[in-house]
């Protein structure tokens, strides 16, 4: 099971110039289609005088993928898929890059212009870094206090995550683990306790 995806560690910004001609990219982490358009906007408003604002954009994960990528006004091909092509190559999500045109004077051709909004998008992507994030599953377990110890290093081995604990007659726990892992924590717990922990799977908020 693929429960991993990488989004940007930080915004980033970076610029090139080929035959006169700034380009200026900017990496940010945006969270649907709404706040991709919102920083869109943010940059052409800061950058009115630019001639274009091409970008690309992609937003959730495995069959849940949107994505769009725009021109704005190059030649078709020569700037949006190139970029989308950037974020895609390094398995980005959550993120939209918008590569600024100041022009230079002089036309670099559809492949000259491939080239120079590649370059801006990679420069930029290098900079932001990247981060691995896991898809989890929220379990809610209750078990007696004997078995608590030994389930805590079935927690600490499968690297999951305590949210929540309540110790009364018996102990009360909600756990954030690894979707991928799931099934053997359940199994774990189930062993050690012998059948006797209430284990419940609960929706991610």
């Amino acid at each position: 099971m693929n429960d991993c995806y990488f989004t940007i560690a930080q915004a980033a910004r970076a610029e090139t110039k080929v035959k006169g001609s700034r380009f200026i990219a900017e990496v940010a982490l945006v969270k649907d289609a709404a706040g991709a358009k919102e920083f869109l906007e943010s940059v052409r408003k800061k950058e009115y005088e630019a001639t274009h604002h091409c970008f690309a954009y992609q937003l959730g994960t495995d069959s849940n993928i949107e994505f769009k990528y725009s021109d704005d006004g190059e030649p078709n091909g020569s700037a949006g898929k190139p970029i989308y092509d950037c974020i895609k190559g390094r398995e980005l999500t959550s993120i939209i890059v918008v590569v600024t045109r100041y022009f230079g004077g002089t036309k670099l051709g559809t492949g000259g212009l491939l080239r120079a909004y590649s370059e801006a998008a990679l420069l930029a992507l290098e900079k932001a870094g990247k981060n691995t994030n896991y898809i989890t599953d929220s379990i809610r377990l209750t078990i007696e206090f004997s078995f608590y110890d030994r389930i805590l290093k079935v927690i600490e081995k499968l690297k999951a995550k305590r949210t929540e604990s309540d110790f009364s007659e018996k102990v009360s726990m909600t756990v954030l683990i690894r979707k991928s892992l799931t099934e053997k924590f359940v199994k774990e717990l189930t062993d050690i306790s012998r059948g006797t922990a209430q284990i419940e799977k609960q929706e991610n908020a």
